[in-house]
């Protein structure tokens, strides 16, 4: 299965490594092939610029990444990216096509402002639930979740929510046992 993360400069680091440690840790950790294939799309494909000026090189851009099956967007200073366009219109493309589209914290905004979001159950951080809850009132945000589904839909609270959201999709997408070993693996308390 191929999980595409959507990254833009000033994202919050910890929402996409976190996630990209769990898919890539579990497939690692797979005792019967590797089930995920991971990896991080920019807009261009150029070094995007992270949270705190952590530098990020994008394996692929929107111009030559492999089939997406499940998609990630991240938070972070996300506002610059609501206003561009073909952003939008290439994250709803993609996911139109895939089995399933996901956010990690404000990320929410941006599946939102593509039209993605319409009027799923979902969540954000704890601090951006009364924007989202203003912006997009069709949505139906909830708080003291550490992650939502909703269909085809799981969107996750801020930061650290995601790993717990990504283990969760490893459950999902494989088994509890995968899930499991991932999170002994990667010695982090797995909060479902």
């Amino acid at each position: 299965m191929n999980i595409a993360i959507y990254i833009y400069d000033n994202a919050e680091v910890l929402d996409f490594s976190g996630p990209f440690e769990v898919f890539s840790t579990a497939s690692r950790v797979c005792a019967d092939g590797k089930p995920f294939n991971v990896f991080l799309i920019g807009e261009t494909g150029e070094t995007v610029t992270a949270r705190a000026g952590y530098s990020v090189n994008p394996d692929y851009g929107f111009y030559n990444h492999p089939p997406v099956d499940l998609l990630m967007v991240v938070g972070g200073e996300h506002n610059a990216e609501l206003k561009k366009p073909h952003v939008l219109d290439w994250l709803k493309t993609f996911s139109a096509s895939a089995q399933m589209t996901t956010s990690v914290c404000t990320g929410a905004f941006i599946l939102a402002e593509a039209g993605i979001l319409t009027d799923q159950k979902v969540t954000t951080h704890w601090e951006d639930i009364p924007d989202l809850r203003q912006h997009y009132p069709q949505l139906d945000v909830v708080s003291d979740q550490r992650w939502v589904k909703d269909g085809s839909i799981m969107t996750s609270a801020g930061i650290t929510a995601g790993i717990d959201m990504s283990l969760s999709l490893v459950s999902l997408l494989h088994s509890q046992e995968l899930a499991e070993k991932t999170a002994r693996q990667m010695d982090f308390v797995w909060n479902r």
